[in-house]
């Protein structure tokens, strides 16, 4: 199964963001010109822009959400940002929802709509420069490539067994990686030119994905904010990191590799 943190965002996401944006900012313009020029026309187009950029938001919710659960690192301060995101996104939804009602109310005052487009459009705005920051401050749906790297590799696992097979022996080369998903705990593995590594994929720092970083020479770095970890001890190595990361113990036979919960 391919990782979302290292692929990046759902492929929909950019793309849909863009017409509730272009719609609800439409509504504001087409409401605003209605009421400076006392054309009910505009008003008209506006009342369709809205209706437009309530199916567009609804529709970019979807793979929103689908970027919230499998792209952002869980608990961690872009999972806070994110939140916060999808929920003022949510705020404006409602807002121009209940601007819509109003229009259709019969009674609807001009200068009150204007007013709440304003509202509408401005939670937009907040959540739209969150949202920026989650891609460039988080790399949230930005692909980071190494040298070596190899393909990004993802397993799913249910055990309750102490010992558990994770990967054949000859599965990763050196420098690379691969997320395990072992009851529910976010595990890497990794194989060094000393053989393999399994550590937490959590930096402890803000909860960034190493599995989503790059490891060189025994040494994984956070692709956030470039602290660095010994992928053996878990001791930092570098910060702004500063407590150690927890690593597993590694077994290799018969041509594949365990790790001890």
């Amino acid at each position: 199964m391919k990782s979302r943190a290292q692929l990046g965002s759902h492929p929909l996401h950019p793309i849909l963001i863009n017409f509730p944006v272009a719609f609800f900012t439409g509504t504001l313009l087409f409401d605003a010109l209605a009421l400076v020029m006392g054309n009910s026309d505009l008003a008209v187009t506006g009342g369709y822009l809205n209706i437009a950029g309530i199916i567009g938001a609804l529709m970019a919710a979807i793979p929103g959400l689908i970027d919230f659960l499998l792209t952002v690192p869980p608990k961690s301060s872009a999972s806070k940002r994110a939140a916060k995101h999808g929920i003022l996104n949510v705020i404006a939804l409602l807002v121009f929802g209940a601007i819509l009602w109003y229009r259709s109310s019969g009674q609807a005052n001009a200068m009150l709509i204007v007013g709440l487009d304003v509202v509408g459009v401005t939670i937009l705005m907040i959540a739209g420069w969150m949202g920026g920051t989650l891609v460039h401050r988080n790399q949230i749906g930005i692909d980071i490539r190494y040298a070596g790297a190899g393909k990004w590799k993802e397993r799913y696992i249910t055990s309750k067994e102490g010992s558990v097979e994770v990967a054949e022996a000859s599965e990763l080369k050196p420098n690379q990686m691969k997320l395990i998903h072992l009851n529910g705990r976010r595990i890497v593995l990794g194989r060094t030119e000393e053989g393999y590594v399994a550590f937490d994929d959590f930096c402890t720092h803000r909860g960034g994905s190493l599995a989503g970083g790059a490891m060189i020479c025994g040494t994984v770095q956070c692709p956030w904010h470039g602290s660095q970890f010994d992928v053996r001890t878990g001791e930092v190595k570098a910060g702004p990191a500063k407590e150690r990361i927890k690593t597993y113990a590694i077994q290799e036979r018969d041509g594949k590799v365990f790790i001890t919960q």
